[in-house]
C-alpha cells in the first residue's frame, strides 16, 4: 500500500475508528493500541482490489478485538470518551453542543445489549449504511434493520426514563 494513500486513510478515518474500538472495549489504551494496529494491517494486507476502504478497516478493528475479547476472556472498566477534535469549520459553540450531544449519546448507548449497540454505534459514530453493517457483520440487512429498530427504541425509552433531551 501506498505511504501517502495510508496517510490520508489515517487521517480521515483514525478517529471513528478508535470511537468505534473504545465503545466496544470500553478502554481508551486498548482503543488506541487497535486503532494503530488496525491501520498496520492495512500497510501489510488491504488486497488492492478493494472498493470499501472504510469497511474493511471497520471489519478489521472488529475482528482484533473479537480476537481479543476471546483470548483475554474479560471485560473492561469504562473511561471518559475521548473527545472529538473539530476541523475549524463551525464556532466553538456550536462544537460543545455537538460534542455534549454526541457524548450523551454514547453515554446511554452503553445501557444497550452488545448487538443492538454495536450497530447504531457503526450507523452514529461510523456513519456505515445498513447494507455495509450487515457485510461487516455478517449478517442479513433484514437482520440489522431489526436490530436498528429495536436498538433506536429501546434507546429512545432509556433517554426518555432518564431525563434525556431527545428533542
Amino acid at each position: 500500500m501506498d505511504n501517502q494513500l495510508l496517510k490520508r486513510l489515517y487521517q480521515k478515518y483514525q478517529k471513528e475508528i478508535y470511537l468505534y474500538l473504545y465503545s466496544l472495549c470500553k478502554n481508551r489504551e486498548i482503543a488506541e493500541d487497535f486503532t494503530q494496529e488496525t491501520f498496520l494491517k492495512a500497510i501489510l494486507s488491504l488486497p488492492n482490489e478493494h472498493t470499501n476502504v472504510r469497511a474493511w478497516l471497520y471489519m478489521v478493528a472488529r475482528n482484533l478485538y473479537f480476537n481479543y475479547r476471546k483470548k483475554e476472556g474479560k471485560e473492561f472498566a469504562l473511561e471518559e470518551v475521548n473527545e472529538t477534535v473539530s476541523d475549524g469549520t463551525e464556532t466553538a459553540l456550536d462544537q460543545v453542543l455537538r460534542d455534549e450531544r454526541r457524548r450523551l449519546l454514547f453515554q446511554a448507548l452503553q445501557h444497550l445489549k452488545e448487538e443492538p449497540r454495536e450497530v447504531l454505534m457503526l450507523q452514529y459514530f461510523g456513519a456505515l449504511s445498513q447494507k455495509e453493517i450487515a457485510a461487516l457483520l455478517r449478517k442479513t440487512p433484514e437482520n440489522i434493520r431489526v436490530l436498528a429498530y429495536r436498538g433506536k427504541k429501546e434507546l429512545k425509552e432509556y433517554m426518555e426514563a432518564n431525563g434525556y433531551d431527545i428533542s
